[in-house]
């Protein structure tokens, strides 16, 4: 029987952790205090304030009331609990696509805003299915049939945040690089970059590109994605995609890097109506 896979986190159950540590830290407990005081495991302890598994509500409670938490801040805590699991817009084939994967697109679906740049690829919420599976062929060249047209499926059900009643605020920056690169051939490419200029006309949709001419900028250093929520007191989270693994980073530190990364980005970029006009031109049969 295959080993069952741990449940991704969810926007719910990463702000329940987060509120446990502010708590803990203002009753000025540390792990061990809170492990002798209430006989939880410091080790389960840590994998719930990382949001890495989902308190029990007895737990819960337990850690409430060793808090002190006043009771308004105690019921949206226990509400938070009961929802922490929900993940809506998973698929069943789901469980075959990697834990990091599906915990980003389960973040995507619930985000407010999403700062995307990218170096070499068109951002995946706005590939056309022709573009996204010739991505998928070039970068897995060893997937079978079978997982290519599950990450192609995945990526384009995706795209369903764009179109939603409450669409995401999608700001895509990309390096010229990423719109010359013919993936799959020049009809797919045409049809991809018409898409775009497609996408720009949504009020949601703002799209930049940076052009060779622009020289070296801080986006030479790699793709990434910043993601803010609805609710202000979800934590931000940025996602680094990377030969060595996928990367999620939540310090305020790190938070703060990235968004000044994309304010240098937007300012070196070509503005929105000068990249739909770029796209265009590269998009126009040649003679």
């Amino acid at each position: 029987m295959p080993e069952k896979r741990p449940r991704p986190p969810t926007v719910r159950l990463r702000r329940l952790a987060a509120e446990l540590r502010k708590l803990r830290a203002e009753a000025g407990l540390t792990r061990e205090d809170v492990t002798e005081r209430t006989g939880i495991n410091e080790a389960t302890l840590y994998r719930i304030e990382r949001s890495r598994t989902r308190p029990q509500r007895r737990t819960l409670v337990g850690l409430l009331d060793l808090y002190g938490a006043e009771e308004m801040r105690r019921n949206d805590l226990l509400a938070l609990q009961s929802g922490s699991n929900d993940q809506g817009w998973l698929r069943p084939y789901h469980s075959e696509l990697p834990e990091e994967y599906t915990a980003y697109i389960g973040f995507e679906a619930e985000a407010r805003t999403i700062r995307n740049y990218e170096s070499l690829f068109i951002p995946g919420l706005a590939q056309t299915e022709p573009y996204a599976m010739e991505v998928v062929k070039g970068v897995l060249p060893t997937a079978s049939p079978k997982e290519i047209e599950q990450r192609v499926q995945a990526r384009m059900e995706r795209k369903a945040v764009l179109t939603k009643e409450r669409p995401v605020q999608l700001w895509a920056i990309v390096d010229e690089a990423a719109v010359r690169r013919e993936v799959g051939g020049r009809d797919v490419m045409r049809g991809q970059l018409r898409h775009l200029i497609d996408l720009m006309a949504a009020p949601h949709v703002t799209f930049q590109i940076i052009p060779f001419e622009k020289g070296a900028h801080v986006g030479m250093t790699g793709s990434f994605v910043h993601m803010d929520f609805p609710d202000r007191d979800d934590p931000e989270l940025v996602y680094l995609d990377t030969p060595a693994g996928d990367l999620f980073l939540e310090s305020e530190p790190e938070i703060r890097r990235y968004k000044s990364m994309f304010e240098h980005l937007q300012a070196v970029a070509l503005g929105p109506q000068d990249s739909a006009e770029f796209l265009a031109k590269v998009a126009a049969p040649r003679d």
